[in-house]
């Protein structure tokens, strides 16, 4: 689980470790390269974790759909043959992290429209973040299927691309509002649950891990390929 690509904020910044500078980005995903792993989108993972495929496989996402994921990101990718997955808010293209400025985070900027053409034209699959990026528990039930479904509806007639992904804003989510996100067409989501997915998780309750501007390239191939994770998820 990646948030955005580019040189992170000035010390001190509030959530300055969501930024992980392009130069580890590149060497994390080199390194998984090196080890025999490819990286995929939740599209093209999903095979996978039902057990019709096997392989040396890892998920990339990134949550919000940030300009600076395309511009560092994607040429990687390319280069090393990755897909990716890029959970966009959809009533805002080419708008700003607007759900982050109260926390005193720096605006950045979102995709428009021909950026998100030109993600889904590079072989990258779009998700759902919902409409507004809106914490689903907190707003009415009308309301938070509205957000689940209509995004889902917007991004297919605007980018012409089958949306089945969907990722939970804040990873906050209720039976209900997974029911609702299995019952609106998605085939997966994920959360910010920690820990690396199983065969036998939920499709709908996927955990991630999180890749910050601090995580070294020791502790991002722990936490990516050993069982370390597993362990600790099932501590908790």
């Amino acid at each position: 689980m990646y948030h955005q690509i580019g040189a992170p904020a000035p010390k001190g910044t509030p959530f300055r470790g969501l930024t992980v500078h392009p130069r580890d980005f590149k060497r994390q995903m080199i390194w998984l390269k090196r080890f025999g792993y490819t990286g995929l989108s939740m599209q093209d993972l999903m095979p996978y974790l039902q057990g019709h495929k096997s392989g040396k496989v890892v998920g990339i996402t990134f949550d919000d759909g940030y300009q600076n994921v395309l511009q560092n990101a994607i040429p990687v990718l390319n280069e090393l043959g990755f897909t990716s997955t890029n959970y966009i808010v959809s009533n805002h293209f080419a708008g700003s992290n607007f759900w982050d400025h109260s926390k005193g985070v720096p605006s950045s900027t979102l995709m428009s429209l021909p950026e998100l053409q030109q993600w889904v034209a590079a072989g990258h699959e779009i998700g759902s973040h919902t409409l507004d990026h809106v914490h689903l528990p907190e707003v009415d039930s009308e309301e938070a299927q509205r957000q689940i479904q209509q995004s889902k509806a917007d991004l297919e007639q605007k980018l012409q691309t089958e949306v089945n992904a969907f990722c939970y804003p804040y990873g906050h989510k209720t039976p209900q509002i997974e029911t609702w996100v299995r019952n609106s067409g998605y085939s997966n989501a994920t959360t910010t649950e920690r820990g690396l997915a199983l065969a036998t998780d939920d499709p709908f309750a996927l955990p991630r891990i999180t890749v910050a501007r601090s995580t070294t390239i020791f502790r991002f191939l722990q936490k990516c390929l050993t069982q370390l994770e597993h362990k600790k998820r099932y501590k908790k």
